[in-house]
């Protein structure tokens, strides 16, 4: 008797599935999906195509994101992807869901605000705030200040 393996293709909810699971390497406390990077997951017959939309078109990460999803992937058997990237619209800090702006809050850093600054301390929650430096650990981020609990603090600039 001859047995058979049947094998079935991942659906594209599961793909976006285990693309949430796959953080970001600059901020590990968001996802790329959360990060509002990966734009589309479709099918073209039995290949799978993820649109990937980097937060700037310079972004030092992008290799590194582009293996990451790649890896991700295929450690769930998807072996026939491909990786497009899509630089319009250019990313925006509006495209981040809710999720991934309070992961940024609860690490540490403040998520982008429409006003152009932090609306509040990530630590303490104080709005008596200064901007240190309009460049933070990474270019995304600019460098502030608490005057009442005085911590430093990265600030997720609004794109």
């Amino acid at each position: 008797m001859v047995s058979t393996i049947a094998t079935t293709s991942p659906t594209i909810d599961q793909v976006w599935g285990w693309l949430d699971a796959v953080p970001d390497p600059e901020i590990p406390v968001i996802s790329l999906v959360d990060l509002g990077i990966i734009r589309d997951v479709s099918q073209d017959g039995d290949e799978f195509v993820i649109t990937v939309t980097p937060t700037y078109s310079g972004c030092p990460a992008t290799t590194i994101i582009n293996l990451d999803i790649t890896d991700a992937l295929r450690q769930k058997g998807v072996e026939n992807l491909r990786l497009e990237r899509r630089l319009s619209p250019a990313w925006t800090t509006e495209w981040m869901s809710e999720k991934g702006r309070d992961a940024l809050e609860k690490y540490g850093i403040a998520p982008p605000q429409a006003a152009g600054g932090p609306a509040r301390c990530p630590q303490c929650a104080s709005t008596n705030l200064e901007r240190t430096s309009q460049f933070g650990s990474t270019p995304c981020k600019a460098l502030w200040r608490c005057k009442d609990c005085l911590e430093p603090f990265d600030y997720f600039k609004c794109i």
